[in-house]
Order: structure tokens, then C-alpha cells, then sequence
């Protein structure tokens, strides 16, 4: 695509979680610091939320590749599960081996037994639980039931739960109380201010390979938080089609107009910006004919 032509390796802005890209800002770093504060704790669950975008699942990502191998982590991406299922999920984590038509208390008992065998080894078992905020009452009460087994000093069972905002209204609900008052460390996840968006365009670029200078310009990087909000997948979003736009038209800088064009063309940011038909029509006609080159290219390779 536009990698040659402006001298990177890859593509830096990308939607797909990828560690190498992760960007310390304040507020990502002080959510990653107090996962691994909570997590050497050794106690209850940890909650992180966020809205959509905000990076929860990098963070999540971001977190288990930082743990040491004093560690063993259980990942589940989609726990919008029955407590069966999503014990069965994290046996499969934990390598347990089941026969076909295991019962529940035969379940269980594995999963306690091999809990027990890791804390005798010295581990710490640490379960991450992404998009928690879909989990069934019920299996929120499962999981809250595990984290019940404990040896004298520890929790032989620690959960992390990344959610959006409405995990917050879930836990507030009567019927699971008790899970809600053993949430020990919490994080919200904010957007990037206006000045950590500068250092993340700058952070991605140099991690694809860029070693010029100021590839967005101020104005573009204006437009950018404007159309945003500051919120990491829209910027990523946002930057990609700027750049596919620059490159279409020959140049070597991004700008404002490419960023308006951009945002125009995605539905989460459309109206934040004016549409191209209001621009005047030689600039919004060269805008488009850039974008056709790009995706001309993009077709032939």
C-alpha cells in the first residue's frame, strides 16, 4: 500500500490488538501498573473498564505478555456464556483433561484439583476475561464461587474482568453484591488527551519504521483529536485512510483536508466534520481522485 512510500516497514495504524504498538500513555500505563500491583497482590478480582476503543484489549494483551513465569494465565475473549460453558472455557485454558460428558461436579473438581497442583508448584493463576461486560449473571456468580478456594496465604484463582461501561451497571445489581465488594483494584480507561495523541501518531510511526519528520501536521493532528475524541481505534481508523489519501495524491505530508476526508468517510466520525460537498469542488474532487489512486494500487499489487 503506502509503506514504501513513506518509508516504513509495516502498517502503523492498524485495529488488530499487536503489544509491539502499545502506547504508555499516563492513563495506559497507570492501568497496566495497577494490573500488575493487583496481580502480584494475589488477591479477588481486578476490573478494568473503558468505552469502545479505548484499548482495553491491547492493555489486556499488553498485561499477560509483562507477567512473569511465576504466572499461568487463562484468556477468554467472548465469556457471553452458561457457567457450564465457561467452565468448560477455563479447563481448556488449564490444560485439564476431561472425559466426553463430564458432570459438574466432576468439573469442578478438576479444576480445583489442578488450581491446587499449580499453587503446590508455585504458581500464581491468573484468568482474563475480555468483553465482560456480556457475562450472564449467573456465570459471574460461578466465577465468584472459585475465586472461594484459597489456601492460607492466597487465592488459588485471581480474575480479571475487562468490560465497558456497562459492567459497572451489571455489578451494581442486588442478586451479585458479593462479587462487586470483592473487586480489590479497579481502572477506568479513558481516550488520549490532546497532547498524547501527538506522542501516539509519533510512537506508531516509529515503530513501523518511519524516520523522518513530522509526518501529520499540526493542523492534521487537530483534526484528528477533533473528529476522535481522542479515542485510539478511531485515530487508527482515522490516520489510515489520511495516509491512503496522501499517498493517492504524491504527497509526503498528511493535512487537515485528509483528515476531514477521512472522517467524512467513517461512520463513527462523520459528523463531526463538514462533508465534502461543502468543500470547495477542486479540492474535494483531488481528495477523491487521490483515494482512487490509492485503492487503484492497492487492487493491481
Amino acid at each position: 500500500m503506502y509503506t514504501a512510500h513513506f518509508g516504513l516497514r509495516e502498517l502503523p495504524f492498524g485495529i488488530t490488538p499487536d503489544t509491539s504498538f502499545f502506547f504508555g500513555s499516563p492513563g495506559s500505563q497507570e492501568a497496566l501498573n495497577t494490573l500488575l500491583v493487583a496481580a502480584r497482590s494475589g488477591e479477588g478480582f481486578i476490573k478494568i473498564t473503558g468505552e469502545v476503543g479505548t484499548g482495553k484489549t491491547l492493555l489486556c494483551r499488553k498485561f499477560l505478555a509483562t507477567l512473569g513465569p511465576e504466572f499461568v494465565t487463562a484468556y477468554i475473549p467472548n465469556p457471553y456464556q452458561e457457567p457450564r460453558a465457561l467452565m468448560l472455557a477455563l479447563a481448556d485454558e488449564l490444560e485439564i483433561l476431561l472425559e466426553r460428558d463430564v458432570d459438574q461436579h466432576r468439573l469442578l473438581k478438576s479444576i480445583t484439583e489442578r488450581l491446587m497442583q499449580l499453587a503446590g508448584d508455585g504458581r500464581q493463576v491468573l484468568l482474563c476475561i475480555d468483553e465482560a461486560q456480556a457475562i450472564p449473571v449467573e456465570s459471574l456468580e460461578a466465577l465468584r464461587l472459585l475465586t472461594n478456594l484459597e489456601t492460607e496465604k492466597r487465592k488459588l484463582l485471581q480474575i480479571v474482568l475487562f468490560g465497558q461501561p456497562e459492567l459497572n451497571r451489571k455489578l451494581e445489581l442486588q442478586s451479585i453484591r458479593q462479587l462487586a465488594q470483592r473487586i480489590t483494584f479497579h481502572y477506568h480507561l479513558g481516550p488520549l488527551s490532546r497532547d498524547d495523541l501527538d506522542f501516539y501518531l509519533a510512537h506508531r510511526l516509529r515503530v513501523a519504521g518511519f524516520g523522518g519528520a513530522r509526518l501529520f501536521s499540526r493542523a492534521a493532528v487537530a483534526g484528528l483529536y477533533r473528529a476522535s475524541g481522542g479515542v485510539p481505534r478511531l485515530v487508527n481508523i482515522l490516520a489510515h485512510k489520511a495516509l491512503m489519501l496522501c499517498y493517492g495524491q504524491g504527497r509526503q505530508q498528511v493535512e487537515r483536508l485528509h483528515v476531514n476526508a477521512a472522517a467524512s468517510d467513517t461512520i463513527a466520525t462523520s459528523r463531526r466534520v463538514p462533508r465534502l460537498a461543502a468543500w470547495r469542488p477542486a479540492a474535494a474532487g483531488a481528495l477523491l481522485a487521490g483515494l482512487a489512486a490509492g485503492i487503484t494500487w492497492v487492487c493491481m499489487r
